[in-house]
């Protein structure tokens, strides 16, 4: 199978959900089957101009993946590489480690199980780095996907991860890494994306939350990362259309009606309420609300289920909501 993109970093990519199941014993472990079936048939969709996804994000540095045992974690990759395969996208992954020497060692750890490209996080360190020890962190990550064949991607999430912030400094000189295919900017400040366009229009920079998609298109974001289009792929792949063709206001309309789900992207358990979300949309609740991550009380499961029935009707209403 082929999208119709030339170039995946053009496009937008669902960050697709691992799915569970329970044991005999009641424990939880992962359903490769069904994990498959879903990022396959989010890959299928098309928007309202023919085009599909580019590419899979799967096992990122937020939510369960971080109950996930390497083996576990590898064993997933495994499986999704399979899809990105049939469908001719790069398969994309995240990493995050405490020192340089171990972030390096999981990237040639993705390369061996089918991970074209992954997505960096800063150091999961108690104190920031200086600016000197974040750059020496990313460099060390790209001189290991060099030797492993493979690109990384840093990311930027200092709101809903919690994780340290890249500045723009650092942001500027990774960008020009030969090993550094995109930036991945989550955050609500697009700002940050302007200021690193106006400094290099070619940088390629994806977004990564789904509140900001139009505006992050007009600072000048090539492509993106999203939760929310696991759920409804079409809207999202259609919203990508109109922001690549700069039809804004026909794109403002798609993220005007994903509003009240796509609120819960930027929140910090976004993991927990956009699967369970996921799993109301695919007449599964029992099956979104499996998680190796937070229990979501009743009122946040009651918010969910608001949420999400809104963006449907919304959508429904623009021919939107599969």
């Amino acid at each position: 199978m082929q999208t119709n993109s030339t170039d995946w970093r053009y496009t937008v990519m669902p960050a697709v959900f691992t799915w569970l199941k329970e044991t005999e014993t009641g424990a939880l472990e992962i359903d490769l089957v069904a994990t498959q079936k879903y990022a396959a048939d989010i890959l299928r969709v098309e928007g309202k101009a023919g085009t599909r996804m580019g590419g899979l994000v799967g096992s990122g540095t937020l939510g369960e993946n971080s109950y996930l045992s390497a083996e576990q974690r590898l064993s997933l990759l495994s499986a999704l590489s399979e899809v990105a395969k049939e469908f001719n996208v790069p398969l994309i992954s995240g990493a995050a480690a405490e020192t340089k020497e171990a972030l390096a060692t999981i990237v040639k750890e993705l390369a061996t199980v089918g991970v074209d490209t992954v997505m960096v996080m800063p150091p999961k360190t108690q104190e920031a780095p200086s600016d000197d020890e974040m750059y020496a962190y990313y460099a060390l990550a790209a001189d290991a996907a060099r030797e492993a064949g493979v690109t990384i991607m840093p990311y930027n999430n200092p709101d809903a991860a919690g994780y340290h912030a890249l500045s723009t400094d650092i942001l500027r000189k990774l960008a020009a890494l030969p090993e550094v295919t995109a930036l991945k900017i989550s955050t609500t400040d697009v700002s940050v994306i302007e200021t690193l366009m106006l400094e290099n229009k070619d940088a390629k920079i994806l977004a990564g939350v789904d509140t900001v998609t139009v505006h992050a298109g007009l600072a000048g974001a090539c492509g993106g990362i999203t939760g929310v289009g696991c759920i409804f792929p079409k809207a999202s792949v259609t919203m990508q259309e109109y922001v690549s063709d700069g039809n804004w206001a026909e794109a403002n309309k798609i993220s005007q009606a994903m509003n009240s789900i796509s609120y819960l992207d930027a929140q910090p358990l976004l993991l927990e309420y956009l699967k369970f979300a996921f799993g109301i949309h695919h007449n599964d609740e029992q099956g979104g609300l499996r998680t190796l991550g937070k229990k979501l009380t009743a009122a946040q499961i009651d918010d969910v289920r608001a949420r999400y029935q809104l963006a449907k009707e919304r959508l429904e209403a623009l021919g939107l909501a599969e």
